[in-house]
This record gives C-alpha cells, sequence and structure tokens, in this order.
C-alpha cells in the first residue's frame, strides 16, 4: 500500500472542548491541544465529519464521574487519512475511513481475541477515542476526540468506509449503528420476530431501521404522541405511546425481544409486561441505575430474559456498515457547524432535536486562529 515517506513529529491540533464540566454555564470552547506523531501501525486522519452522541454531553458533564479534562469530545468519525506509517498494511492516503468508540486495547485478551473489544479485560479496558481509559474514577490517560481537526489512530482500530455510502450522513453509524446493531444480532433477531423499540432519539431511529431490514416487525414506544408519525415514517410498523396505558396493555406478552435505548435513568417495569415468555429486554445508552428495582416474579413467570450491551467491537463495527450500505439504511442527520454545537447540546439535553446532529468540520478552519 501507499505510505508516506515524511517522518511526523508532535502533531498541532485545533478542536472543541471543555477545561471543565459544563454545568453552571461553562461552554465548549475553541481548544489548542497536541497530540503524538503517529507511530509506524497507526495513521493520521484529517476529520470531515463527527456525529455528537447523547454521551458526548454526559462526558463533559461529568454524569458517569469519569471524565479527564480537558475534555475533546467526539466518538462518531468520518475523514480522510493523510499519513500511514510504513508498517501499515491495510489503508493508504486518501483513503476515506471511520473512527468509533476505540482507538486502541490490549490485543491480547480472551476478548480482544474474540473480537470484542469493547469488553477488553486489561485493567483499565479499551482505549477510547476520547477520555482515554475507561475507568470509574476518571484518572489515568486521557485521550481526544474528533471535535477536532485531526485523529491520530492504529490501523486495526480503523474502519473502512463502504464504497457510495454518503459521508455526510454515515458518521452516526460508527456508534448509535453498532450500539443498536450489537444486541439484534446477538439476541438473534430475525425475520418474522416482534421486536419493539423504546425512546425514538439518535439511538432509537436507527434501532427500527436496523430491525426492519433484518425482517422483524417493529414496534416503536415513545413518551411522545409527536413521534407518532415520524417513526412511521422511518419504517416502523406500529408506535406506541407508553403514557396510554390501553396501548400498553394491547400489547402485553407480545414482543420476542426489546430494545430500550432511553439515555437517563427509568423505570423499566412497564416494558417488562410486553415480553413474550422466553423473550428479552436489552437496554444501551444507560450508564446508570433504572429508577426501580426489578419485580423477578414478572420475569421468572414467563422466564424472561433482561440484559444490557454496550457498542460492539471493530469487527462488528465494519459489519453493521456493511450491513446498512446493502440495505441503504443512513442515519437521518442535521449538518451543524462547530460554533453550533453549544446550541445543539441544550436541544440534546432538552429532548428537543428529532434526529441526531452531525458536525462540518470544514466548519473549524475559520472559527480558531
Amino acid at each position: 500500500m501507499e505510505n508516506t515517506t515524511a517522518v511526523l513529529e508532535k502533531i498541532t491540533a485545533k478542536g472543541y472542548g471543555a477545561s471543565g464540566s459544563l454545568i453552571g454555564g461553562e461552554t465548549l470552547k475553541p481548544m489548542d491541544f497536541e497530540r503524538d506523531a503517529p507511530q509506524a501501525n497507526e495513521v493520521l486522519i484529517e476529520v470531515l465529519y463527527c456525529g455528537v452522541c447523547h454521551s458526548d454531553v454526559h462526558q463533559v458533564e461529568n454524569d458517569w464521574k469519569n471524565t479527564i479534562y480537558p475534555c475533546v469530545p467526539g466518538h462518531e468519525v468520518i475523514g480522510k487519512i493523510t499519513y500511514a506509517g510504513e508498517a501499515v498494511s491495510k489503508f493508504k492516503v486518501g483513503d476515506i475511513v471511520g473512527v468509533g468508540c476505540m482507538i486502541d486495547s490490549c490485543k491480547s485478551c480472551s476478548a480482544c481475541h474474540e473480537g470484542e473489544e469493547q469488553f477488553c479485560e486489561h485493567p483499565h479496558g479499551p482505549t477510547m477515542t476520547y477520555n482515554g481509559y475507561f475507568v470509574a474514577d476518571g484518572s489515568g490517560y486521557n485521550t481526544f476526540g474528533g471535535y477536532s481537526n485531526n485523529l491520530v489512530v492504529k490501523e486495526d482500530f480503523v474502519l473502512r468506509i463502504p464504497e457510495g455510502m454518503d459521508i455526510t450522513k454515515a458518521a452516526p453509524i460508527l456508534c448509535a449503528g453498532v450500539t443498536t446493531y450489537s444486541p439484534l444480532n446477538h439476541w438473534g433477531v430475525k425475520a418474522g420476530d416482534k421486536v419493539a423499540v423504546v425512546g425514538i432519539g439518535g439511538l432509537g431511529y436507527m434501532a427500527v431501521k436496523i430491525a426492519k431490514a433484518m425482517g422483524a416487525e417493529v414496534t416503536a414506544i415513545t413518551t411522545k404522541e409527536e413521534k407518532r408519525g415520524p417513526a412511521l415514517e422511518l419504517g416502523a410498523d406500529a408506535v406506541i405511546v407508553s403514557e396510554n396505558e390501553e396501548e400498553m396493555k394491547q400489547c402485553e406478552k407480545y414482543f420476542n425481544f426489546i430494545l430500550v435505548t432511553i439515555p437517563d435513568p427509568f423505570d423499566v417495569t412497564p416494558y417488562i409486561n410486553l415480553i413474550h415468555r422466553r423473550g428479552s429486554l436489552v437496554t444501551v445508552g444507560l450508564l446508570a441505575p433504572y429508577k426501580a428495582p426489578l419485580n423477578n416474579m414478572m420475569i421468572a413467570s414467563q422466564a424472561r430474559s433482561v440484559g444490557g450491551s454496550l457498542i460492539g467491537g471493530i469487527a462488528e463495527t465494519q459489519e453493521v456498515l456493511d450491513f446498512c450500505a446493502e440495505h441503504n439504511i443512513l442515519p437521518d442527520v442535521e449538518l451543524i457547524d462547530i460554533e453550533d454545537i453549544n446550541e445543539a447540546y441544550k436541544k440534546i439535553k432538552d429532548e428537543d432535536v428529532r434526529f441526531r446532529y452531525v458536525i462540518d468540520l470544514a466548519s473549524l478552519d475559520n472559527k480558531i486562529s
């Protein structure tokens, strides 16, 4: 493969980040920082587009009590390789590629060997694209994400963007896509299954599209009546407004699989009775306790299962990219300039966003001197 011959020193980077928690009125601000030069097995990527994930908001506000400041978010990255180390063999300069939630792992534990780097068994876990080591006390190594003009990544953690895929819309597949595809895939959702997707936001929209492409009968469950129409437009076969007791009762013991995408603590109990015998409910996107304890009688009486899922490995992320390309699935996005990121965060927190924000990093050029 083609490689550049120049040896790079430290990489100067520009982006938007938080020096401390956004609570109290602080905003994401322009920030200059340095990245280590690419090693022989690494590439330098010019960031073109970066998705805005709800977890970005949680991370910069230290909701999970593990944030390392300064924090430059962004783990849904589409970019172009501008430098490839001498040992890089899978990619070349000029390739359009993706980077998701991780940029490294130990590569030696059983999880890594089995292609599930998200469960890396090293004491600090995988190295996240930003916020470094995924440790509870927020200590250790920091990394800086895709709200910036460049990224340095080991080639084993770089994703191939399928030919013809619209790169202005593809970024959320690298987190929202794999986060919803992984449980649907691992719990064996198949044609004819009755699937419910709870929470019709950035994750839920992708889940509806992916489950439909798998051949399932898909019902969207939302708290908001105004999301009924948009969910049907996405392809959902039916919509339930969860506060409508009659609609919920009509679907008791109906679903083989329920995927819950609600990002904040909620009461899972109303959804348990919707699960068919030996069916499953899996929650993604929630790194916090349920609001109330589970009633095991409701679970055991129908041999139901309740579980959770967290993103996916590198191979599975490539798999969902290829799956989406094959089935013409793209997230519904709104492109924004980097200077609009704080307003985007406000709308995400207020649940005033219909689809997924994606930052056009070309807008960064004129925002930072």
